[in-house]
């Protein structure tokens, strides 16, 4: 069992799939290509373990082709893009001291939770 996204005309995955095993053929084709023809989208594979394409597809992700990496929507203005990760992350890390924090955008803090 593999999972499987597909992107519109701007590579924003629409729909994340169940499908048949990377390693088996449709038709004597690649599942990607197969369902890709079938939906007439483009379809890329995507893992929960992060082993293909850096992250696991949700709806409204971008498809990335230079780097072949899903990438999330940027949750707020003031975090940076990781290369290495393809990950949104924030200014200043998350305080290790045990607390819940959340993410203040206008301040660039995080602030604790009571």
């Amino acid at each position: 069992m593999a999972h499987y996204a597909f992107l519109n005309e701007n590579n924003i995955v629409t729909e994340v799939i169940v499908g048949i095993d990377e390693t088996e053929l449709i038709e004597g084709l690649h599942p990607e290509i197969w369902y890709g023809n079938f939906r007439g989208q483009v379809c890329k594979r995507t893992s929960y373990n992060n082993n293909y394409r850096k992250n696991y597809a949700g709806i409204g992700y971008t498809y990335d082709p230079e780097r072949d990496a899903f990438i999330a929507p940027k949750p707020f203005t003031k975090w940076v893009f990781n290369e290495d990760t393809c990950c949104w992350e924030a200014p200043i890390p998350y305080p290790t001291d045990n607390k819940f924090y959340v993410w203040n955008d206008n301040r660039t803090e995080w602030e604790e939770q009571q």
